[in-house]
């Protein structure tokens, strides 16, 4: 009787590491997906602004800011400005998100706070 009652608890260890590294292993694997996934969204008044500015936000646009978003949390950056002679955009890191667009006209004498990186496209 004795190694009826150790055979099945024994039998059932190797079991729960399955199921745990299968766990880990699965978790893995999401957050990895997540952050291929991961690109960078403009909110809602990003949006209009850059309609009414008439910033084009094109693949080629999408792709600089996603690769400015990735460098500037390699460096630890929460909120960057991010522009060139045509544009800028305020991006909120941690979240991926442009919180505001500016044309060179608004760029010209402003003064751009609560940002702890800038970033030139």
């Amino acid at each position: 009787m004795i190694d009826r009652i150790s055979s099945p608890q024994s039998g059932s260890l190797p079991a729960r590491k399955t199921a745990d590294a299968a766990q880990t292993s699965f978790g893995a694997q999401l957050l990895q997906r997540q952050q291929e996934s991961q690109s960078v969204a403009f909110s809602k008044h990003a949006r209009e602004r850059a309609e009414q500015r008439g910033i084009q936000v094109d693949d080629q646009l999408m792709d600089q800011l996603n690769d400015t978003v990735e460098k500037a949390q390699a460096k630890g950056a929460t909120n960057i400005l991010a522009f060139d002679t045509t544009r800028a955009f305020i991006i909120n890191v941690p979240n991926g998100r442009v919180i505001t667009t500016m044309s060179p006209e608004e760029m010209k004498e402003n003064i751009f706070t609560n940002i702890d990186g800038a970033v030139i496209l």
